[in-house]
């Protein structure tokens, strides 16, 4: 009978669930968090329950949030006139790195995946069209990832948005 212990291998199994993360990498990880004092254990395992119980999406634009609206849609000097429409709250991150962009954003929270089970009404699409019954909203970036998925989910929401009579742009890509 090979030697294990059963709590080491649940805990195991679930670093193994993080995206990324194989079997040694689990491995690795958990004999890590064994070797830490207690308190580092608790600490880590209190800030994931934290996260959990205090972020949660922005009503409006559906990124990551402690608050209702998320500190991009409560700011007064954003340019309410355009919309950025992303895939994943990530996005957001990348894009507010840069510190280029001064609009707001939509969070879909992912993309049309016909091969996935993934239609247009999993995705955050009646809350961006709500949105954008705005008269104040003048352009919607489409800022989807360059895969096929991407591109028909940006494909999908231009033909729904351009009725509208907003002006739809997409990312540029290619050579610089």
């Amino acid at each position: 009978m090979p030697y294990q212990l059963q709590p080491l291998n649940e805990l195991c199994n679930q670093f193994e669930k993080l995206p990324g993360i194989g079997r040694k990498t689990a491995q690795r990880l958990a004999f890590f968090m064994l070797e830490q004092p207690e308190k580092l254990s608790r600490d880590f395992a209190q800030a994931i329950l934290n996260a959990r119980e205090k972020i949660h999406f922005c009503s409006c634009c559906q990124a990551m949030s402690t608050e209702e609206l998320c500190p991009i849609c409560s700011d007064p000097n954003r340019d309410r006139s355009v919309i950025c429409v992303v895939e994943d709250p990530r996005n957001v991150l990348a894009f507010e790195r840069t510190r280029e962009y001064r609009g707001l954003y939509h969070v879909l929270h992912g993309c049309i995946s016909p091969l996935d089970g993934v239609g247009a009404d999993r995705l955050k699409v009646k809350e961006l069209m709500a949105r954008l019954s705005d008269p104040m909203v003048k352009e919607v970036i489409m800022a989807t990832n360059l895969n096929v998925e991407g591109e028909a989910t940006a494909s999908y929401l231009t033909r729904l948005i351009k009725p509208l009579g907003i002006k739809v742009t997409r990312l540029a890509y290619g050579i610089p």
